[in-house]
């Protein structure tokens, strides 16, 4: 078992009684097993202990002498979340468990007891532990590969969405994402899966227009053997593969005519046959939608079920476009530098002033996703220690209005402006020197001179 140290194979053990030989009899025990262990007698010290040093587990009297064990298990988990309790008590009873448990409590053991049960209590903890640490793994490493899955933001307009999301993850509602391609709106499933209780079990994405009618029909209901040409063997589909979970329908208003229904009787009735079957199935899965399209006009034009709509609109989630919450587009695009500047062994303290001001007034039609990729292109082409306005995208790098003879401007700065729109219009320093009549040292001081 790996615990969240990384560094050991056993726990970090805390023993809180009052009773010295029941402090002397489990730090024998759990330490004979390779665990460390620290033994105290009152609450006090438990906490100074706790704010010292890790611990994965208290195992803690519920009477310490004047004082309350009840008391220290919310105590030590407002103080390290991450330990688990368990109580041991001598006066056992219903009520006691039951509220040990309410307060945070992960088990509860009866004295007396037996060395081989307390054997077997540390072991339940040691694997709840493990699998904590393979969900921060896994989650480590999806932020690794999606630098953009952050919903940080300081826009009044996207806080109300993210507070609406939090609200209503943890319920049964079927959820209809709104917004603009590239805002994020799987992302936003994604999280609104992991605020909900249904977050252990698997969340799956079908992306409706990627596939012609048949394969998303087998896709979603799975299918059995020979329902069709190519069909070797069965195949469960999405919806039973999110058993328990939660099913995320990207642009379902590409959803084609021929499935709207078998949609409608999932989210209706709970159940659903496979391609090719006729035993019905029962469907436990949550569905959460999304699109880009303005389904109120498909369904007057008879594209989309009026009556799939009001299914899946039983809650509206709109997810605003980047150009309406500029306030999050440098802290984004600073987020996702230092991803790609990490990822690709760069190193770039961030982006110029004239780059920062652009990235900011850029109206991003391509929202997240258009960010993401102009960041991505300007760390890979950046050889200074920031990114400047030529490095970005040429729609992005503002365009200083060209001066007139005579107006009342230096000649370093008309060198500056020329310097730049040259560079901007050739495709490379070589082609830009000859154009300029500038050799490369030259070029090169002229470069470093403006910021260039």
């Amino acid at each position: 078992m790996k615990s969240l140290r990384g560094i050991t194979s056993y726990l970090a053990i805390l023993v809180v009684d009052d009773e010295p030989n029941i402090r002397k009899t489990l730090s024998i025990t759990l330490e004979a097993e390779g665990h460390q262990v620290v033994a105290v007698s009152n609450a006090r010290d438990a906490l100074s202990e706790a704010k010292r040093r890790y611990f994965d587990l208290a195992l803690i009297d519920l009477r310490l002498g004047a004082e309350s064990g009840m008391e220290l298990i919310t105590a030590l988990r407002a103080a390290c979340p991450w330990m688990k309790s368990v109580v041991i008590t001598a006066y056992a009873s219903i009520d006691s468990a039951v509220e040990a448990m309410r307060r945070g409590a992960l088990d509860y053991l009866p004295k007396p007891f037996t060395n081989d049960q307390v054997t077997l209590l540390v072991q339940k903890v040691a694997e709840v532990r493990a699998l904590e640490q393979k969900v921060e793994d896994l989650q480590e490493k999806l932020s690794g590969v999606a630098p953009e899955a952050d919903l940080a933001s300081s826009s009044p307009a996207m806080q109300r969405t993210l507070a609406m999301a939090r609200q209503i993850a943890d319920s049964e509602a079927t959820i209809l994402i709104r917004g603009e391609s590239g805002t994020g709106k799987t992302i936003l499933a994604r999280a609104i899966h992991s605020w909900s209780h249904r977050a252990p079990k698997p969340f799956g994405t079908v992306s409706c227009p990627s596939l012609s009618a048949e394969l998303l029909e087998s896709e979603l209901f799975g299918h059995v053997k020979g329902a069709f040409t190519g069909s070797v063997r069965d195949y469960p589909g999405r919806i039973a593969a999110c058993e328990g979970g939660t099913l995320f329908l990207d642009e379902i208003g590409d959803l084609p005519p021929s499935i709207q229904a078998k949609l409608l009787r999932v989210l209706q009735e709970k159940v659903f046959e496979r391609v090719g079957d006729l035993e019905t199935r029962k469907a436990n899965v949550r569905i959460i939608a999304a699109t880009n399209m303005d389904l109120e006009s498909a369904v007057k034009e008879r594209r989309f079920r009026e009556d799939l709509f009001y299914r899946l609109n039983v809650v509206e989630i709109l997810v605003p476009p980047l150009r309406e919450r500029r306030e999050d587009i440098l802290p984004l695009a600073e987020r996702l530098l230092a991803f790609f500047a990490r990822q690709n062994h760069r190193h770039i303290l961030g982006f110029t002033e004239r780059a920062s001001e652009a990235l900011r007034n850029c109206d991003w039609p391509g929202n997240v996703r258009e960010l993401r990729n102009a960041v991505e292109r300007a760390v890979l082409l950046c050889r200074e220690e920031r990114i400047g306005a030529e490095g970005l995208p040429m729609n992005l790098a503002p365009v200083e209005p060209a001066p007139n003879i005579g107006d009342l401007i230096s000649l370093e700065k008309i060198e500056e402006m020329h310097i730049r729109r040259v560079l901007a219009a050739t495709k490379s320093i070589e082609e830009a020197g000859k154009v300029l009549g500038m050799d490369s040292v030259t070029l090169w001081r002229r470069r470093k001179k403006y910021g260039i």
